[in-house]
């Protein structure tokens, strides 16, 4: 620790919101501080107060209908003035503190980015305001900050809008602006909620590094607790609005005093819990020592027979935006997937994991390659008979905000399916909707709130109840529990389990969690640059990893205890090359070695990674 001065110092917060059912208490008495050069964790569920704290000290919650109704929000800016309480400042003049002094990573990358500015407009601006930079002064520091966040080929996505960009990367784009103006206090919500284990690993070496080299004070709300092992310095433990446990980070972790501050530690899902185990199994929560958790066994009946699925998207260039490249996105990728069984496919931002979901329900039509659901063509379905073919088949979506319709009340949205089939009417159609928000553990109370009322992981869960609302064979789950909070993403996770188990349901399970995925699945898949390097049984590739971009991904991964964090030296990366090539790339067909039942691992080198000998 450099100095012992607090950057922040939050004393007694009180925040309110005004809603038509009266006034909420968001955040109710919370106290804590931040040290130059410290981590301070924040950690607590989906809806318990963290982000509005942090949105408090940045004065932003009252742009979001809350009131800071008591307390002080004190912050020494480090000009000899001691510290100030900017509760009392003028909006105009937190300007000066805001992405300057302050900087801020926000949870949801596609909403903090404005979709009709390039990145590079949206790197700069801060740094031309802040820092008096000239645009080409700022366009090198951004280049320069791209480069830091491990962006590739950063000179040509400085010129792409959000829209062209990955979650992964819009992501790592809102973590170099944050840390553009290099703040003396970087508040961090769920900073690393969209990024795989690889580019997550760096970027939490990337914020450790600069909190050392700074001094700058970290803010860390997150839900992860290896995350939380990896950085905290001190762990502040939140529950329904109030502080239930603060203390060091080896403290909270060894000797758990609260009783939800247990409850959290033993929801977190672990790597290598499942070793020596051949089936997933929902995990042993809290409160439910009696059950014992049933392995998932599934059926031996394939449902969806995936072969040499291609996807690619043209680069537009030059004066008549014609085509002049392609992205490679899905390159010959061939899986199947068993009745009532989990197939989980993992790699990094940008890999194809999600493009290859998005293509198998031809919502991104691939370029060739065939897809057979239930011995059912779905290549060659017209536009009528794929939309009846879709009851089958539903998609967990990503980004829970950008899939709902900020205009209609949850009931209404999770409705929509069962109206758009005619499957069910009037009180029927109004149980079955109670139903489904009764199995994803929301409170029927929400029924007639808007997704800009709930949480994140509250919108995931919304998500989640619309897609099992039509009882598909098959559902494909795009980061579906990536940004629930440990305890809520173990109830969800265990609520999926249990009706894959109920109801023989199939799930193509998207995730860069690695101990998620070896909770799950029953055959894991593993991506790098449209290809699948590496695919087998959990059980073969968790503990018999042969490919070695596969043993890079299990080395990048946090372990839930302070006293195993990685070193930074420890983290060999490489820089991802690029997905796009020229027109007349004609790329070789994907072969692959069996090294086990099952287990086949990619012949030759793939981008820099080969088979491990």
């Amino acid at each position: 620790m450099l100095d012992h001065t607090p950057v922040a110092d939050i004393k007694n917060l009180r925040v309110e919101f005004e809603t038509k059912g009266g006034t909420i208490v968001g955040v109710k008495d919370v106290s804590f501080h931040i040290n130059p050069g410290e981590t301070v964790c924040v950690v607590g569920e989906s809806g318990s107060g963290k982000s509005v704290s942090s949105l408090s000290l940045m004065r932003l919650v009252e742009y979001g209908g809350g009131k800071i109704a008591g307390g002080e929000l004190l912050f020494d800016r480090g000009n000899g003035d001691g510290p100030e309480d900017v509760a009392k400042r003028s909006m105009n003049s937190m300007r000066g503190l805001r992405g300057n002094e302050i900087g801020m990573i926000f949870q949801e990358p596609m909403t903090s980015l404005n979709p009709v500015f390039t990145i590079e407009r949206q790197l700069t601006e801060g740094l031309i305001i802040h820092k008096n930079m000239t645009k080409t002064e700022a366009k090198a520091r951004a280049l320069e900050l791209m480069q830091q966040v491990r962006i590739p080929e950063p000179e040509r996505r400085l010129t792409q809008y959000p829209h062209e960009l990955s979650g992964g990367m819009r992501q790592r784009v809102v973590i170099a602006m944050a840390l553009a103006c290099e703040p003396k206090l970087l508040i961090a919500d769920e900073p690393t909620t969209a990024l795989d284990v690889t580019i997550q690993a760096e970027i939490l070496a990337l914020i450790d590094r600069l909190k050392r080299e700074t001094g700058t004070a970290v803010m860390f709300i997150t839900h992860d607790m290896s995350v939380v092992a990896q950085m905290a310095d001190r762990v502040v433990v939140m529950f329904r609005g109030e502080k239930v446990e603060e203390g060091p980070v080896e403290q909270i972790f060894n000797a758990p005093k609260h009783p939800y501050t247990q409850a959290l530690l033993a929801a977190v899902p672990r790597l290598g819990e499942m070793n020596g185990t051949d089936l997933p199994e929902p995990m042993k929560l809290m409160g439910a020592e009696d059950t014992e958790p049933t392995p998932i066994t599934g059926k031996e009946e394939v449902l969806l027979e995936i072969k040499n699925l291609t996807t690619r998207f043209p680069v537009k260039g030059g004066f008549f935006r014609r085509t002049v490249a392609q992205v490679h996105a899905v390159e010959d990728v061939s899986f199947s997937i068993k009745s009532g069984q989990t197939l989980s496919l993992v790699g990094e931002s940008g890999c194809g994991k999600s493009s290859c979901g998005r293509s198998l329900l031809r919502l991104t039509e691939p370029v060739s390659g065939s897809v057979m659901l239930g011995g059912m063509d779905v290549m060659a379905l017209s536009e009528s008979e794929l939309r009846d073919a879709r009851r089958e088949m539903q998609m967990i979506f990503q980004d829970p905000f950008a899939s709902l319709n900020p205009q209609m009340q949850l009931s209404e949205q999770v409705a929509e399916p069962i109206e758009n089939y005619g499957l069910l009417k009037g009180q029927a159609k109004a149980d079955r909707v109670a139903e489904l928000f009764d199995r994803v553990e929301l409170p029927r109370s929400f029924m007639q709130r808007f997704p800009h009322e709930l949480s994140g992981g509250q919108r995931q869960r919304i998500a989640i109840a619309r897609a099992l609302a039509l009882n598909p064979k098959l559902i494909v789950a795009d980061e579906a529990v990536s940004a629930l909070d440990v305890s809520v993403q173990a109830q969800v996770l265990n609520l999926l389990m249990e009706l894959q188990a109920e109801l023989g349901i199939s799930m193509l399970f998207i995730s860069h969690d690695m101990a998620v995925v070896e909770r799950v699945s029953h055959h894991v898949g593993v991506m790098y640059l449209g290809r699948i390097v590496e695919m087998g049984p959990r059980r073969a590739i968790f503990e018999n990893p042969q490919h070695e971009y596969t043993r890079s991904l299990l080395k990048a991964v946090p372990v839930a205890d302070p006293t195993k964090r990685k070193s930074e030296k420890e983290l060999n990366f490489r820089p991802i090359p690029s997905p796009i090539h020229p027109l007349e790339y004609s790329p070789a067909p994907s072969v692959y070695d069996t090294v086990g039942p099952d287990h086949l691992v990619l012949q030759g080198e793939w981008a820099g990674y080969k088979r491990a000998t």
